[in-house]
């Protein structure tokens, strides 16, 4: 029989886009009070180690084998992180934690778990180019890991005939060359060339890089795992300045635009 004590809890916190000013204060209390965290390898080695604190990191296509981990040790009374980079509901942990808890051991439900949130890449991104997403948007994972390229495409033309703008994830990695110059295939035919596209490569790093440009001029090149993009909507503005170009899509909507 599982055994649980009291003293065990469940924590799913977002690390936040890279800086360590971004890490929220309940998430660096509940880090600084845990006995373990869990996570891709990456994202643990962001914590520190320090006396008392098991760090297991693995890797990143273990996430059902991680929360399940995560869940035993809490039943087992340790004080358990699971982190994930940038909002935890957002392509990453909290989700496999709670489809985890529902296959998983009926006792696991009556955990203390909670999740913290996290400044997410495409808020941080956005805040960086002024508000590119300051109305409508939705948000859409490029990686066909999880489901098919032909649900990626779809939502993409969906969203485009809608006029969101687009908050782009998980646009290219060393295994999926090809996908992201088809999703900016799709986005021109459906958005046109003059489109305003932003690459946001690791902001709040030191290795940050952000570029403006627009769906005519972009490549497949210019994007990789550790890029954001977003893709303004017919409404979204470019305002020139010295060094980088503010953008922002207006709050009010005409009739026009329908």
């Amino acid at each position: 029989m599982m055994q649980k004590t009291t003293a065990g809890w469940l924590r799913i916190a977002g690390l936040g886009p890279g800086a360590e000013a971004l890490v929220t204060p309940e998430v660096s209390a509940v880090l600084a009070d845990a006995t373990d965290v869990v996570g891709y390898v990456p994202y643990v080695e962001r914590v520190p180690p320090r006396p008392g604190l098991t760090r297991h990191g693995s890797d990143n296509r273990e996430e059902i084998r991680r929360a399940e981990q995560a869940l035993q040790m809490a039943a087992n009374g340790r004080r358990v992180v699971v982190v994930s980079s940038g909002d935890p509901g957002v392509f990453a942990m909290a989700a496999a934690v709670f489809e985890a808890l529902e296959a998983g051991e009926p006792a696991w439900r009556s955990l203390d778990i909670q999740v913290l949130p996290g400044i997410s890449a495409m808020l941080a991104a956005s805040a960086r180019l002024g508000a590119p997403l300051g109305h409508d948007f939705c948000c859409i994972n490029l990686s066909d890991n999880l489901k098919p390229w032909a649900l990626i495409e779809k939502r993409l033309r969906l969203a485009a005939e809608a006029d969101f703008a687009m908050a782009l994830y998980n646009p290219r990695s060393k295994a999926r060359r090809e996908g992201f110059g088809r999703a900016l295939q799709v986005l021109r035919e459906a958005c046109g060339r003059e489109r305003l596209i932003v690459f946001a490569r690791a902001v709040s790093t030191p290795e940050e890089a952000v570029r403006v440009t627009t769906l005519g001029e972009a490549g497949a090149e210019m994007a990789d795992m550790r890029t954001l993009v977003m893709v303004g909507s017919s409404q979204t503005r470019r305002l020139e300045r010295d060094g980088q170009p503010w953008v922002y899509t207006p709050r009010s909507v005409s009739g026009s635009a329908l």
